[in-house]
């Protein structure tokens, strides 16, 4: 249990600074949605320029949009996800016969951990989106859901669709954080070991985490856009009365449609929001996360576990 806590409140404290840049991101993504490129108003340039797009027109406090749902999926999902990964890592499931860190065993690790708090935090990543993309007309991209908060959205989404509606798109995101767990978690723990055989910082070091977490964040970005956009797509479209997609039917349909519509970049929408974003939520959340595992293992007298 304590793996769990400490995996949700390293993500928390990550997504509290981060999230400003998951609303650019997620504005971004949405933009020219299955529209060909030059064929639509671009209200965001880039990440500067969609920072101060949403605090001119939509108000400064427009960007932590999504918050309280923001802080609760990193909670569920990452506490699910970073404490089945260590608890596998604890087991010896991540590793060989000699003890060192195993490449296809790290991946599934990291894969399997990935979906399972996918799933677990669907509705929440779900709520995140559309609040996220919520804004005033002028710049308006994507589905507008108009939700007042995370409960009303509960209760709007529920009481159309049910609880089967609240995990709607669920396949999208389980697939997301699968590809992006096992890229970020595997570099990070490769990265981590390797700079630490060579003592290039003292062991324990916020500097081990730290570099390790840098590379650990650039890698991830290059696999996990293209799903994070089709995610992002998925959750925010609208549905019919009967709970079906609006634009896109599955995950494979959305991979389709993008690339017809706008090429192999639309799945590089964002990316730039999406490296910034994540390279500092990345560093952040395994920082902290190395961090609070370092000191609970400090109280408990068996440090050099860690």
């Amino acid at each position: 249990m304590a793996e769990f806590v400490i995996g949700g409140a390293a993500a928390c404290c990550a997504g509290l600074f981060t999230n400003p840049l998951e609303v650019a991101k997620t504005r971004m993504q949405l933009q020219g949605e299955l529209i060909r490129k030059g064929q639509y108003t671009v209200h965001y340039r880039n990440v500067v320029h969609a920072f101060y797009t949403i605090a001119r027109v939509d108000g400064l406090l427009a960007l932590q949009k999504g918050l309280v749902p923001a802080m609760w999926y990193q909670f569920v999902m990452n506490g699910a996800r970073l404490g089945v990964y260590q608890w596998l890592d604890n087991v010896g499931l991540t590793r060989d016969k000699h003890g060192r860190v195993s490449l296809p065993l790290t991946v599934a690790a990291g894969a399997t951990s990935g979906c399972f708090g996918a799933f677990i935090g669907s509705p929440f990543y779900m709520i995140k989106v559309q609040l996220q993309a919520m804004s005033k007309e002028e710049i308006a991209v994507g589905y507008q859901h108009r939700h007042t908060g995370m409960q009303t959205a509960f209760e709007v989404i529920y009481g159309k669709h049910g609880i089967v509606g609240l995990w709607r798109g669920v396949t999208s995101a389980m697939a997301r954080v699968t590809v992006g767990s096992a890229s970020q978690l595997t570099t990070f723990a490769a990265s981590k070991e390797y700079i630490e055989k060579y003592e290039m910082f003292p062991k324990h070091s916020w500097s081990n985490s730290i570099a390790s977490a840098l590379i650990s964040g650039c890698v991830t970005v290059f696999f996990m856009t293209p799903f994070d956009v089709v995610s992002t797509r998925f959750y925010n479209q609208g549905t019919d009365p009967g709970g079906k997609g609006l634009l896109y039917t599955n995950v494979a349909d959305c991979f389709v449609k993008i690339f017809k519509k706008e090429g192999i970049w639309g799945f590089y929408k964002g990316w730039g929001a999406h490296l910034f974003r994540l390279g500092p939520h990345t560093v952040l959340s395994l920082v902290f996360w190395n961090q609070l595992r370092v000191t609970y293992k400090r109280l408990q007298g068996t440090l050099d576990t860690v």
